[in-house]
C-alpha cells in the first residue's frame, strides 16, 4: 500500500504539472528520464490511456482530500487545548506543592501527574496494537526524526532515570509505616513509564501516521504534555533541594522555600534511606534532559501526522573521530580541569568560613572564564568558514530542524537572563573587588559566547552537507566532460582527476576546521552542563546579587532561568553533534 501510495503521487507530480519541458529538465535531477516520461505521457491519447488517467486523477484527488482534511481537522486545535490546560494545570500543582507544604502537597501532585502517566501509557499500547498495525497507517517515515544518536542518548537517559526511580522506592519503602503509599506508587509507575515510552519512541519517532489522526495528535500532545509536567516537577525538587537560604540578615520563610516530603518525626525503618537519597538527587539531572529528549521527540510526530512526505533517500552520514584531533583534545583537556575546579568549588564551599567560600568562587569565575573565552574564539574562527563557504542553504520543509532552531533560542534566553540580571545588579552597585569583576566578566562574556553559538549551530543546521556537494560537483564534471568527447581520454581523465583533487583538497581545509570547532564545543557545553546540573550555584554563594534583588526575587529568577539553561547547554550538545555530522 506504502509503494502504491508514493507511485500515485509520483504520477500526480507527473500528469498534472504546468511547467514546460525545458522547465522540468532545469528543475529535476534527472532531466533525461523525467523528458522521457513527460513524452510518454504526451502520446497517451488512446481511450483507454484516456480512461486509465482519468482514475489516476480520480485516486489522487481522493487521496489529497483524505489528507487535506486530517492535516487541517480539528484535530490540530483539540489537541493544543489539551496541551495547554494540562501544562497550565500541572505547573499550577508543581508550584503549589514547592511553595505550600499544608495545602497542598507533594502527594496531591504525584496523584496528578499518575494520572497523566497511566493514560498516556494506555495510549500507547492503543497506538502499537492497533493504529500502527493498519496498512494506510503509516505510509511515510521522516528520515530526519529521531536519528540513531538522539535515541541512543534517550536510551541513555531513560536507564539512568530508571535507577533513580529503584532508588526513590528503596527510600520511601522505609517511610510507608508512616507515611503515603503514594511516594512509592509514583516511582512504580514512572519506572514503567520509562520502559513503555523509551521503546515507543525508539520504534515509532519516524512515523507520519494517516489513520486516526485526531486521535493520535490527541495522544501525542498528552505524551508531550506529560513529559513536561514531569520535567517541572523534576526541576522544582531538584531546585529546593539545591537552594541553600544564606545568612544574610533576610526575612525568608523556610517553609516556602523547603516544603518537605512529610512530616520530619517520621523515621526511615531502615538505615540507607540517607544514601539512596542522596543518590537518587545526583541521578535527577539525567532524568530532566530525559523527559525533555521525550518530548521533543513527541512535538516532532504531532508536526509530521498527516505529514506527506517527500519521496527521497536520507543522505546517511558516518561518524569519523580520526577525522579530528586539535578540538577533541582540547575539549577533553578542558573538561577534566572543570571537573577538577568543580569538585574543588563543592569541597570549598561545604566547608565554613568566607575565606574557603571567596577561594571556592575565584576558581570556579576563573575556570567559566576560560571556558567560555576559548569557546567564543573557536566559534568566531567558525564564524569565518561559514563567510568564506559557498554550500546552498536549505530550503527542504523540516519539523525537526524547525524545533531544534526553536528550542535553542528559547532555552538561551535562561542563562541570557541570569546574565544580564548579574550586569545590572553588579554596575548598579558599583561594587568593587576582585570577586565581583570575574562575575562581571563572566556574564558579559557568557551573553558573547551564547549569541555566536546560536548563531554557529543555526547556520551549520541550515547549510547542504559537504558530501551532497562533492556529488552535485562530481555531476556537474561528469557531464562537461561528456560535452567534450573528442579530447584524448588520457588528458581527459588526467584533467578529471586533477579537478576532483584539488575540490576536495579546498573541501577537505573547510570540512576539519569545522569538524575542529564543533568537537571542541561539545565538548565545552558539555563540561557547562555538568556544573550546574549537579550542583554549582555561585548566584547563591555570592552575595551581590542577592543584595541587591533580595534572596525571595533572586532565587525565583535563578531557579526559573537556570534549568532553561541547563538544557540549552545539552542541547547545544545534540545540535553541535548534528552540524559535525553534515560538516
Amino acid at each position: 500500500m506504502k509503494t502504491v501510495a508514493q507511485q500515485m503521487f509520483r504520477t500526480c507530480d507527473k500528469l498534472f504539472t504546468r511547467k514546460t519541458l525545458n522547465d522540468v529538465q532545469e528543475a529535476h535531477p534527472s532531466n533525461i528520464e523525467t523528458a522521457a516520461q513527460m513524452d510518454n505521457i504526451q502520446h497517451l491519447t488512446s481511450p483507454s490511456h484516456l480512461s486509465i488517467v482519468e482514475d489516476v486523477r480520480e485516486g489522487v484527488h481522493h487521496v489529497e482530500a483524505v489528507m487535506e482534511r486530517a492535516h487541517h481537522g480539528g484535530g490540530w486545535l483539540l489537541s493544543g487545548i489539551i496541551c495547554i490546560n494540562i501544562l497550565i494545570l500541572g505547573c499550577a500543582l508543581v508550584s503549589g506543592s514547592a511553595f505550600n507544604s499544608v495545602a497542598i502537597t507533594a502527594v496531591h501532585r504525584q496523584i496528578f501527574v499518575i494520572v497523566l502517566l497511566l493514560l498516556t501509557m494506555l495510549w500507547m499500547l492503543f497506538y502499537t496494537v492497533f493504529t500502527f498495525r493498519k496498512d494506510q497507517a503509516v505510509l511515510f517515515k521522516d528520515s530526519h526524526a529521531g536519528p540513531v544518536w538522539l535515541r541512543a542518548g534517550l536510551l541513555l537517559f531513560g536507564l539512568l532515570s530508571f535507577l533513580m526511580d529503584i532508588f526513590k522506592i528503596a527510600t520511601y519503602v522505609g517511610y510507608l509505616h508512616c507515611d503515603s503509599a503514594v511516594k512509592v506508587a509514583f516511582p512504580v509507575v514512572q519506572a514503567v513509564f520509562l520502559l513503555i515510552q523509551t521503546y515507543f519512541l525508539w520504534i515509532h519517532a519516524k512515523d507520519c501516521v494517516q489513520l486516526h489522526t485526531n486521535f493520535t495528535r490527541c495522544g501525542l500532545t498528552l505524551t508531550l504534555s506529560t513529559n513536561l509536567v514531569v520535567w517541572m516537577a523534576a526541576v522544582t525538587e531538584e531546585s529546593i533541594h539545591q537552594t541553600e537560604i544564606p545568612d544574610l540578615n533576610v526575612s525568608v520563610s523556610h517553609k516556602m522555600y523547603r516544603a518537605s516530603y512529610g512530616d520530619k518525626k517520621c523515621k526511615c525503618s531502615h538505615s540507607a534511606c540517607g544514601t539512596f537519597k542522596e543518590a537518587f538527587y545526583y541521578l535527577y539531572p539525567f532524568n530532566i534532559e530525559y523527559s525533555l529528549f521525550a518530548a521533543a521527540m513527541a512535538y516532532v510526530m504531532w508536526k509530521n501526522v498527516g505529514r506527506l512526505v517527500e519521496d527521497h533517500s536520507h543522505h546517511n552520514v558516518k561518524f569519523h573521530p580520526k577525522d579530528v584531533c586539535l578540538g577533541p583534545l582540547t575539549g577533553i583537556l578542558l573538561v577534566v580541569a572543570g571537573l577538577v575546579t568543580f569538585i574543588v568549588y563543592e569541597i570549598y564551599i561545604l566547608k565554613e568560613g568566607e575565606e574557603k567560600t571567596n577561594k571556592a568562587l575565584l576558581i570556579h569565575f576563573i575556570m567559566n572564564i576560560v571556558i567560555v573565552s576559548m569557546m567564543s574564539l573557536s566559534t568566531i574562527i567558525g564564524c569565518i568558514i561559514y563567510r568564506l563557504d559557498h554550500r546552498e542553504h536549505v530550503s527542504e520543509k523540516n519539523p525537526t530542524r524547525s524545533l531544534d532552531v526553536g528550542l535553542l533560542v528559547g532555552a538561551s534566553m535562561g542563562q541570557f537572563i541570569i546574565s544580564y540580571f548579574t550586569i545590572v545588579a553588579v554596575v548598579a552597585t558599583g561594587a568593587r573587588g576582585y570577586l565581583n569583576a570575574l562575575n562581571l566578566s563572566w556574564a558579559i562574556l557568557t551573553v558573547l559566547q551564547l549569541g555566536l553559538q546560536n548563531y554557529f549551530i543555526i547556520e551549520g543546521l541550515h547549510r547542504e552537507p559537504f558530501h551532497v556537494m562533492q556529488e552535485a560537483a562530481l555531476h556537474t564534471n561528469a557531464h562537461a566532460f561528456q560535452e567534450h568527447a573528442e579530447m584524448n581520454p588520457v588528458v581527459e581523465r588526467n584533467k578529471s582527476i586533477y579537478i576532483l583533487t584539488s575540490s576536495s583538497h579546498k573541501l577537505s581545509l573547510k570540512r576539519r576546521v569545522l569538524k575542529e570547532v564543533c568537537a571542541f564545543l561539545l565538548l565545552a557545553n558539555i563540561i557547562l552542563w555538568i556544573m550546574p546540573a549537579f550542583g554549582a550555584r555561585p548566584q547563591f554563594d555570592h552575595s551581590i546579587e542577592i543584595q541587591f534583588y533580595k534572596f525571595t526575587m533572586w532565587a525565583a529568577i535563578v531557579n526559573i532561568g537556570l534549568p532553561f539553561g541547563i538544557f540549552y547547554r545539552m542541547h547545544s550538545v545534540a545540535s553541535l553533534f548534528e552540524v559535525y555530522l553534515i560538516s
